[in-house]
Parts: structure tokens; C-alpha cells; sequence
């Protein structure tokens, strides 16, 4: 991607607004009738991505779900609803927020179960990396949202960077430690 080419007009959270609705039914349930962690984490992904389409009008790929929340087991026959919506955009990565509630549908109950927050990146035809409008957040929610999700970035650089450092010390040592066998 060239420094010449310029970012795309800027987009509301609203425009990204995404929301689906499953019913739980037997296989997505364990033994104990519960949902299974690993398809809530599905679906959270699936609406997660159409926020991120609807904000980059492009080719997304998830490249981290960086926090999720397990708050409430969801039940067999339980109406799950996720929505989400994109709370900042990079140069090609954009972050999700997706908040997911159960309905119990014999009482009407609903119940918040389970947040998250993914980072997806904008890729064109050719999967190269693809750059995306900025957010515009407008509610004092949005601009809540919009600085934590610096905030988050930030630690995940940080943490990148830590674990390439701690994996070259490792090599490093591993490679000094051979030497002296020689």
C-alpha cells in the first residue's frame, strides 16, 4: 500500500450497528444443555465481521478476539441476540465490540451472557492489507468507547512486543547454552 493513497471519508458508529439473532438448539449445547464456549465465541466472530464490513466495505479477516467476557451460561432453546458495532478504526484494522444477551423463551428473561472485543483488518482482492475510513463517534458512549479502544491497542502493542522479546532472549539463550556443548 502507498503513502499516496488517501483514507476513505470517515463513517459513524451507527452505520456499523450489526445484530443476529440464533436459537440454541441441541448441537450447539454441552451435556449439561449449556452453549458451547467455543460456538458463542463462533457467532461473536460472525457479527463481529459485519460490523467491520459494513465500517471497511472490503475483504475482513479477524486477527485477534483480544478480551472476551463468559458473564452467564446461555441455555438450550434460548434466544441468543449479538450486536455489534466497530468502536475505532486504524489504518487497515478496526476494533468490534459485540455484546451478546440470552432470552429465556418461556419467561421472557434476557440476560446479558457474554462481551468481547476483536480486531479485524481490512484486506483488498488480492489480500493486501486495505485502509479503512476513520469512526466517528458522535454519543458520549461512542466517545467512551473510541478512547478504550486506544487504550486496548496500546496494550496489545505492548504485549506483542514483549513476547518477541521474550521469545528472542529465549533463542538467545538456547542458542548459547548449545554453544557451550560444543
Amino acid at each position: 500500500m502507498s503513502e499516496s493513497e488517501s483514507s476513505p471519508a470517515g463513517r459513524t458508529v451507527a452505520s456499523t450497528h450489526s445484530e443476529m439473532t440464533e436459537i440454541i438448539l441441541p448441537n450447539d449445547t454441552n451435556i449439561l444443555g449449556n452453549l458451547l464456549g467455543g460456538r458463542l465465541m463462533h457467532f461473536i466472530d460472525l457479527t463481529g465481521a459485519m460490523a467491520a464490513y459494513r465500517h471497511s466495505h472490503t475483504h475482513v479477516v479477524t486477527a485477534a478476539m483480544d478480551h472476551i467476557d463468559f458473564i452467564r451460561p446461555v441455555h438450550l432453546g434460548d434466544l441468543l441476540t449479538l450486536k455489534s458495532s466497530v468502536n475505532r478504526a486504524f489504518s487497515s484494522s478496526m476494533e468490534v465490540g459485540v455484546k451478546v444477551w440470552a432470552e429465556n423463551t418461556r419467561t421472557g428473561e434476557l440476560s446479558h451472557v457474554a462481551s468481547a472485543y476483536l480486531v479485524f483488518v481490512a484486506i483488498d482482492e488480492q489480500g493486501r492489507l486495505a485502509k479503512v475510513p476513520a469512526v466517528e463517534p458522535q454519543t458520549p458512549d461512542e466517545l467512551r468507547r473510541y478512547a478504550d479502544a486506544l487504550r486496548r491497542r496500546e496494550h496489545r502493542e505492548a504485549e506483542h512486543a514483549r513476547r518477541k522479546e521474550a521469545k528472542r532472549a529465549a533463542a538467545a539463550g538456547v542458542v548459547e547454552g548449545s554453544a557451550g556443548r560444543l
